[in-house]
């Protein structure tokens, strides 16, 4: 079951509110602790007390703060765009909203205002958040001023934009929709959605739309005369009184605002009597323009009056004023909780509650985002920290990422390297690392050196390992590292941004060894792409496996997936789909899938399959109709290192996915490789997934 629901717009004034209303009060009768954030608000929210944030809060005395419920305001985030930050926003974002799920039964999100610099740029923003919080959407599309086509286009768009992102829709709403195009939007939306999308059609509704008089008032500023007890009135409509009487009368209508000079003494006082008259249309209020107040005979007689409407006098002409007062767009506030209660019914006669609350319950998160991903990972090491060992200890790449482990304390470390040379790199480097709270040690200077020769030697004297080479292989930071690791006195390393491949994980394979019934070591790539995360493997260590090789390495492959949150769909890759092709290398592929499938008949898998069936939808289902693997591929597995390593580091370069590994599988304790063209991010999310292996230990 998901707890969370986001609710997404597609322009301005869409009346989303409604559903945020009406999704709150229905969630509160089936849990207990219900979060309301809204990750972007308005710049002119903060300096508004009566807001719909604040509307949702005191109505339902939600247990939040205001400031508890978004992150940012749109100028904030514009801020962040503008200096190439979005990745550090969307990561504060996932933060507040990861201690929302932690904290509440359900958390509603809303999507932002459409109150920035373009709707296309805004929407973009809105289906990055969603996707990355793993969050089902809502969307909301308005009628207002539209047409059928226009209704049904601008619905089918949004509905097909989430759907590309793969963010799954819970329902469509179509809002403020006239009561002559319900039944066709109804109807032509019905034919184009998927069989059983929940979709509703609001109809517009005057009650929600229309401002109050002290909407109005608190717009136009001015000075209230009259009527400060019946500011709450509805006003529908507005007409402007400088015509003469008789025909000024004709022009009333229901909950109707008169704007009118306010030297017009004759409109006034027929105002006031027809909103007295069971002949004529309640009148919601009167505008008194350029300056003009009534005259005191005037004024005697309104004071006379049992029951008088709002009366504002305003600076400006009936002209501007009629334009201002045409552009006031309704909100619902908290001190207006008879909109609220609309808004509450409304929701639940035009909302099929009882299949949403299904669709709620039934809805399982599919797929994960590279920040999401990222944040995960970071959350499970602070879980359990673990102590790393970094034998690279004189590279300024090592340093820095130790420094921001430290920093977030995501993990213990011990750092290989001479104490001196290390302390003159970080000061000539100004790198923020505190000394006290990493253990620096240097092989042969170390109390436990003189053990860890004599394991050593046992271990190997069998492969003509005498004590003196034992001593001088102990001098080695990756034997030394590797025996720490060995030993129990760390949990995992990480080596490789000076030495190859071969010098990191030789120690491993000689007395670390491979975990019982593993016969192969192998690795796998976490591929962050734009919307997803992939597994790759194996890109790093084996050049040519077998067919049994292969099939241990994707079964190794998928239980790494699993354990990292990510559902394993496995893709046998080759230079064919299906049985389409022949040869050797595809017979491989081919054996090594029926391997799996008799080892693991759990895992879905497919294979061969080419790589452009295993992630492309549209390609998946052309070549191999009704696949469970086919374009929706979440491990990639390759026949071979060539194929591995050039194909990750294309797709790295080409789509500027982050790939954070290699990960060494099928070792008893966790030795991991870094590239010798590493980056500091790259070191930083090494450890922590060497951290996390160290976890199942």
């Amino acid at each position: 079951m998901i707890k969370t629901v986001f609710i997404a717009s597609t322009e301005p004034h869409s009346g989303k509110s409604i559903i945020s209303i009406g999704l709150v009060n229905m969630l509160l009768g089936k849990a207990q602790k219900i979060g309301y954030y809204k990750p972007i608000i308005s710049h002119n929210q903060l300096s508004e007390e009566d807001n719909h944030i604040h509307a949702i809060l005191n109505y339902f005395e939600l247990p939040m703060t205001f400031q508890d419920t978004y992150s940012f305001t749109w100028q904030q985030a514009m801020q962040q765009m503008e200096t190439e930050s979005q990745g550090e926003m969307i990561d504060t974002i996932i933060r507040k909203f990861k201690n929302y799920e932690n904290n509440y039964d359900f958390t509603v999100v809303e999507g932002s205002d459409y109150k920035g610099e373009g709707a296309a740029f805004e929407f973009e923003i809105n289906v990055q958040i969603a996707k990355n919080l793993q969050a089902p959407a809502i969307i909301v599309v308005s009628g207002e001023g539209k047409s059928t086509a226009q209704v049904v286009n601008g619905a089918l768009t949004a509905f097909h934009n989430f759907e590309a992102r793969e963010i799954q829709v819970l329902a469509l709403v179509a809002n403020k929709i006239k009561a002559e195009h319900a039944k066709d939007i109804q109807d032509l939306l019905k034919r184009q959605l998927p069989e059983g999308m929940l979709l509703a059609i609001i109809p517009e509704d005057l009650s929600l739309q229309s401002p109050t008089m002290m909407e109005i008032y608190q717009k136009l500023g001015g000075q209230l005369l009259f009527g400060e007890e019946h500011l709450s009135n509805q006003a529908d409509n507005f007409v402007t009184g400088a015509m003469q009487v008789p025909n000024f009368l004709n022009y009333i209508r229901e909950n109707v605002v008169i704007i009118t000079p306010g030297d017009r003494g004759d409109i006034i006082i027929s105002a006031l009597q027809a909103n007295l008259s069971t002949n004529y249309p309640k009148v919601a209020g009167i505008i008194l323009t350029a300056g003009y107040k009534p005259e005191e005979p005037i004024t005697r007689l309104i004071n006379g009056l049992d029951t008088v409407v709002p009366i504002i006098a305003v600076e400006a002409g009936t002209f501007q004023t009629s334009n201002e007062v045409g552009a006031i767009r309704s909100k619902i506030t908290s001190n207006n909780k008879r909109k609220i209660e609309v808004a509450i019914d409304t929701f639940n006669r035009c909302i099929d509650t009882a299949e949403l609350d299904k669709r709620i319950i039934t809805s399982i998160p599919s797929g994960i985002t590279p920040r999401m991903f990222q944040y995960q990972l970071t959350e499970w090491a602070k879980s359990s920290k673990k102590h790393i060992v970094l034998p690279e200890g004189t590279d300024e790449r090592i340093l820095k990422a130790a420094a921001r482990l430290i920093a977030q304390d995501i993990v213990n470390l011990t750092i290989l390297g001479d104490v001196k040379e290390i302390t003159a790199i970080i000061n000539r480097l100004d790198i923020n690392l505190d000394l006290n709270a990493v253990r620096i040690v240097n092989p042969a200077d170390d109390r436990y050196y003189n053990d860890y020769v004599d394991t050593l030697f046992e271990l190997r004297k069998s492969k003509n390992v005498t004590l003196e080479m034992a001593r001088d292989l102990m001098t080695d930071v990756s034997y030394f590292g590797t025996m720490m690791v060995y030993k129990g006195h760390a949990d995992g390393m990480v080596s490789g941004a000076v030495h190859t491949t071969q010098h990191t994980i030789r120690p491993a394979l000689q007395f670390i060894k491979t975990k019982p019934g593993i016969s192969v070591v192998s690795s796998i790539f976490f591929m962050c792409l734009p919307d997803r995360v992939s597994v790759f493997g194996d890109c790093a260590v084996n050049p040519n496996p077998t067919a049994e090789q292969l099939a241990e390495i994707a079964i190794s492959s998928a239980e790494s997936a699993q354990r990292f949150g990510i559902e394993p769909r496995v893709a046998m890759l080759s230079y064919s789909s299906g049985t389409s092709g022949e040869g050797v290398d595809v017979e491989k592929v081919r054996l090594a899938t029926e391997i799996v499938k008799q080892k693991r008949p759990d895992l879905k898998i497919e294979g061969p399959i080419q790589y452009d069936a295993a992630v492309d939808p549209t390609v998946g289902s052309s070549k191999l109709p009704g696949s469970l693997v086919a374009g929706q591929a979440s491990v990639l597995i390759f026949p071979d290192l060539n194929t591995g390593n050039n194909t990750y580091k294309a797709v790295q370069r080409e789509t500027g996915a982050l790939a954070i590994g290699p990960m060494l599988q099928g070792l008893n304790k966790p030795v991991n490789d870094l590239s010798r063209g590493c980056t500091v991010d790259d070191i930083f999310n090494t450890v922590i997934i060497t951290a996390i292996q160290g976890q199942d230990n």
